[in-house]
């Protein structure tokens, strides 16, 4: 499993708009992405923790693989 980089919120919505997520509401600095049935809440931080983006990437049904391939 690759190693998950140290991004910024805004920079994980970014990747996961490029896998076909879209922004579907927002309240305060949490950002809630959506793609058909799957969805997940993104935090608008200077620098995301490791364990907020991991569980971003679980909530949204893809693979740490996929998002870090996309990132790139």
């Amino acid at each position: 499993m690759p190693e998950l980089p140290r991004i910024s919120g805004d920079k994980a919505i970014k990747t996961f708009k490029k896998l076909g997520f879209y922004q579907a509401r927002q309240k305060g600095s949490h950002v809630v992405m959506r793609r058909n049935d799957k969805g997940c809440v993104i935090p608008r931080h200077k620098e995301l923790a490791f364990g907020t983006l991991r569980s971003a990437i679980r909530q949204a049904g893809i693979t740490v693989e996929e998002f870090v391939k996309a990132m790139k």
